[in-house]
């Protein structure tokens, strides 16, 4: 059988996401007796454990880790370099809302903001009913073993949430019961979430399991040690900016001060950081190899690449999971040469900076050009897509794209290099939103990217590391520099909602880039929606915007 059991029945507690609500209100919208809800072991798993992964993955309205529009994937990868989401005459204006992530004038009133927020503290609200649920089993029933161990992956999943609430907004409020009233809410500083969550991590993952998360078995999709050990890497690598308390000074505490104890061990984070990701190799983990690695990990299918480390299950049968990049991405006629009748939204393409990277138009442009995005004609089942409005050959036109395009311009449908990476499925479901590929969202090559540079910054080498991951798509020798392994996590990782966070690590993210100035330096996180400010009177607004 494709998925777990454990999948193809969950009872799952629907949250509000209401931007006018409280971060801590919850709405069920359909229960159970409670005597049915936790009747045995498999139930008890199901209604405290299994019910949360449901909410990793989403079909719309800006909640999901990734896969949806207009959530947190969308902040992380539209406000960056990597890509942009031109206004296209009338299309992808939606009032100046992607063109203003794009320039870093989001401001306090942002609906992807509140959205992710929202979402994020949803699922939050879950995992302490599930924890206040166990605890209380375990008082009425203490030799039972299991309750521990659930609790201890429900933590790791309420840590994973943290971990993004840290890197997206920094000061936030540490909520870690479903008991706490909103009179007792204190918003905590960075460094206190960053050490919360360093915490639930550690104390959580000696109980977790040993196997392989994106494999097909009993722990596919789950939290298990190798996805919480990638989680402390980033943690540990990006721990500089996260124990800064005012990023408006341009000041960070030292990678070389920052005290991590791994295995009895005392190291900096650095040090940490390869210790961390020697761990997830530990676990069986290693890259892909072959014509085909690199795209393996992304095929219709995937669920057998021993690269891929967490995942959100696709399945259009058993999940709600969408996949919207791919169709967002494509070209109208190109959806429907792949027989979906509205799957392609013509929007999101590479901007003109990534193409640079990938060395469009050279000579020897870097082999995971093609291997990301389509740069030219497109060929559908052996034949050239054609384009309806000319009668010819579509073709994409990377270096035409810009901001906004104006009716009448001859490159507005078709400027940009679209999205590639993940392989088209001619089985989905929904104009192509809800295919078979797992989407992907920790994966091993990270892992060897975050060694490298964790070792560069340490005064060491990185070589090999760079090395093992160019090598495997027969690219040209870099010298492992911190400038060369930024360039490299993109070549890697395009489309994989990392990059904001790798710009400001290495200090770029207000960089100047084509269409968009330099912006002010203290727009490395994303304020508090000002309705969330206007609700929840405990909170106050993040250093460098307006009151």
């Amino acid at each position: 059988m494709k998925r777990n059991i454990l999948y193809t029945f969950i009872i799952a507690t629907a949250m509000s996401m209401s931007g006018c609500s409280s971060f801590l209100e919850e709405n069920p919208v359909d229960q159970m007796p409670e005597e049915e809800a936790y009747k045995n072991p498999q139930m008890i798993y199901l209604n405290t454990v299994a019910n949360l992964y449901t909410k990793i993955g989403a079909d719309g309205g800006g909640a999901g880790l990734a896969g949806t529009d207009r959530g947190l994937y969308d902040l992380n990868t539209f406000t960056a370099d990597e890509a942009i989401l031109p206004t296209r005459g009338g299309d992808w204006d939606d009032g100046g809302l992607w063109r203003n992530l794009f320039t870093h004038n989001w401001g306090t009133n942002n609906d992807l903001i509140i959205g992710t927020w929202d979402y994020l503290y949803g699922v939050i609200v879950q995992c302490n009913q599930s924890i206040d649920k166990l605890v209380s089993l375990k008082e009425q029933d203490p030799e039972n073993e299991y309750y521990e161990i659930y609790r201890s992956e429900v933590r790791a999943i309420r840590a994973m949430y943290y971990y993004y609430l840290l890197d997206m907004f920094a000061r936030v409020p540490i909520v870690e019961s479903s008991l706490t009233q909103m009179a007792d809410v204190k918003q905590s500083e960075r460094t206190d979430v960053f050490n919360f969550v360093k915490k639930e991590l550690e104390e959580s993952i000696p109980l977790l399991e040993d196997a392989k998360s994106a494999e097909n078995g009993e722990f596919y999709g789950r939290m298990t040690k190798a996805a919480a050990y990638f989680l402390m890497a980033k943690l540990a690598l990006n721990a500089e900016v996260y124990t800064d308390n005012d990023w408006t000074d341009n000041v960070r505490p030292d990678g070389k001060n920052i005290k991590f104890t791994v295995d009895g061990q005392e190291m900096n984070c650095w040090e940490a950081t390869v210790a961390y990701c020697d761990k997830v190799k530990a676990c069986g983990y290693a890259l892909n190899l072959g014509t085909n690695g690199f795209l393996s990990n992304f095929v219709v299918n995937n669920e057998g690449s021993k690269e891929n480390i967490f995942v959100i299950p696709m399945d259009p049968s058993l999940y709600k999971a969408r996949n919207m990049y791919l169709v967002r991405s494509r070209h109208y006629d190109v959806g429907k040469a792949l027989g979906f009748g509205n799957g392609g939204w013509n929007g999101s393409t590479a901007t003109i900076e990534a193409m640079n990277a990938f060395g469009y138009g050279s000579a020897n442009p870097d082999p995971r050009l093609e291997l990301t995005y389509y740069t030219g004609k497109v060929i559908v089942n052996g034949e050239e897509v054609i384009n309806s409005d000319t009668g010819e050959p579509l073709e994409y036109k990377p270096m035409a794209v810009k901001l906004q395009f104006d009716k009448g311009d001859t490159n507005m449908k078709t400027a940009g290099a679209r999205m590639y990476k993940y392989a088209d499925d001619a089985t989905a479901t929904e104009d192509g939103q809800c295919p078979h590929n797992d989407w992907v969202l920790f994966r091993y090559s990270d892992v060897v990217l975050m060694r490298a540079e964790a070792l560069v910054r340490n005064g060491q080498s990185g070589q090999a590391d760079l090395d093992e991951v160019r090598n495997r798509v027969g690219a040209s020798f870099a010298e492992a520099t911190l400038d060369n392994l930024l360039k490299e996590r993109l070549l890697e990782l395009a489309w994989e909602g990392w990059r904001r966070q790798d710009l400001v690590r290495f200090g770029r993210f207000n960089d100047a880039i084509t269409y968009r100035p330099k912006t002010e330096k203290y727009l490395q996180v994303f304020p508090i929606h000002a309705n969330t400010l206007a609700v929840n009177k405990n909170l106050t607004q993040n250093p460098g915007y307006a009151k």
